[in-house]
């Protein structure tokens, strides 16, 4: 009978304490402090020249501080120079050959024309009267064959003459045709396409940095002839800083983009840097092995990129740091029911 009761009994203690120590893990784990591991980054740019050419200045070097807008590197520019005042020369011709396409032919040439189709006419019409008197001496036989046929084609090829010259006339005073118009339109479009590219070159001749930052690399020196694309210096931007930390599986939950961070160095323990979280993984990886971490490498992870609100100079490419959530977030709780999210 007493085991009867003590086996129940049992079983409650039994199922109590189970609950409670779920209860009790379940808070443990919303109250824990979010602390994840990772490493500064900072983005690098290679600065070079779309265009080729001869280094003239490298106005910088290693260490050195640069801002925005700042001159850093300069090629010999003379190449390019040359290329911009023939290709502004190439368009003054063009766009004097479309002016002339446009205002037709001078009325000079016009008159011109007009007094040669005069001329030949009158020539053809002595050459006409010529060649019907020596017919009729040649039917009267006081003239040979000979001297009528001459006459004859002397008449036929002023005629001919006469009418390319009216043909000509006809043409000045049309003006030119509307494909030659067309056609020197888009030569003129062409110059000045060949304007603008020859004044991209030569703005080119100079690097410019993109942002505040600080020259990591000197890699070529003045004199040398560079290549396209060929890195000239390496500059590492001022800003964005973010730190690449991960976060373990089971407090994904518990990170949300904006997020507020505190990121602690080991140089500066107690001057922590504020940030947010400004990207979240979607994509789930091996722990990295340069990351540090109480659990086992093997774990799942998903990538973060914790945005650094005010970076300066002690945050350097590549440093280890500890990164924790300035407040203890609670899971989401379920939908319907009110209970947190297991």
């Amino acid at each position: 009978m007493n085991a009867r009761r003590i086996l129940p009994a049992a079983l409650v203690l039994a199922v109590a304490g189970g609950a409670w120590w779920l209860w009790a893990d379940r808070a443990e784990r919303t109250n824990a402090e979010i602390r994840l591991y990772g490493n500064v980054d900072i983005r690098e740019v290679d600065l070079s020249f779309r265009i080729p050419g001869k280094l003239a200045e490298v106005r910088v070097d290693e260490g050195d501080a640069v801002a925005a807008g700042d001159v850093v590197a300069v090629l010999d520019a003379a190449p390019y120079r040359d290329a911009l005042a023939r290709a502004r020369a190439q368009r003054d011709a063009a766009a004097a050959d479309m002016a002339k396409h446009h205002a037709g032919y001078r009325r000079e040439d016009v008159a011109k024309a007009r007094a040669e189709v005069a001329r030949l006419e009158a020539q053809v019409e002595n050459a006409v009267r010529v060649a019907r008197r020596r017919q009729t001496l040649l039917l009267s036989g006081a003239i040979a064959a000979q001297d009528y046929d001459d006459a004859a084609a002397n008449r036929d090829a002023l005629s001919a003459q006469l009418e390319s010259a009216r043909k000509e006339l006809e043409l000045q005073a049309t003006g030119f045709r509307s494909e030659d118009i067309l056609a020197s339109e888009a030569s003129l479009r062409a110059a000045d396409a060949a304007v603008d590219a020859a004044l991209t070159d030569l703005a080119d001749t100079e690097i410019i940095a993109p942002s505040d930052g600080m020259v990591l690399a000197r890699v070529r020196e003045p004199g040398a002839v560079a290549p396209a694309g060929a890195t000239i210096l390496t500059v590492a931007l001022a800003r964005p800083v973010w730190v690449r930390a991960y976060v373990p599986e089971p407090l994904l939950g518990r990170v949300r983009l904006g997020m507020s961070m505190r990121v602690f160095t080991d140089s500066r323990p107690d001057q922590p840097y504020s940030g947010r979280v400004g990207f979240i993984s979607p994509v789930a990886e091996f722990t990295p092995k340069n990351v540090e971490t109480t659990t086992l490498r093997t774990d799942l992870v998903y990538r973060l990129r914790i945005l650094i609100d005010e970076p300066d100079q002690g945050l350097l490419q590549g440093m280890p740091v500890t990164v924790v959530a300035d407040s203890p977030i609670a899971p989401p709780k379920a939908a319907g029911n009110g209970t947190a999210a297991p």
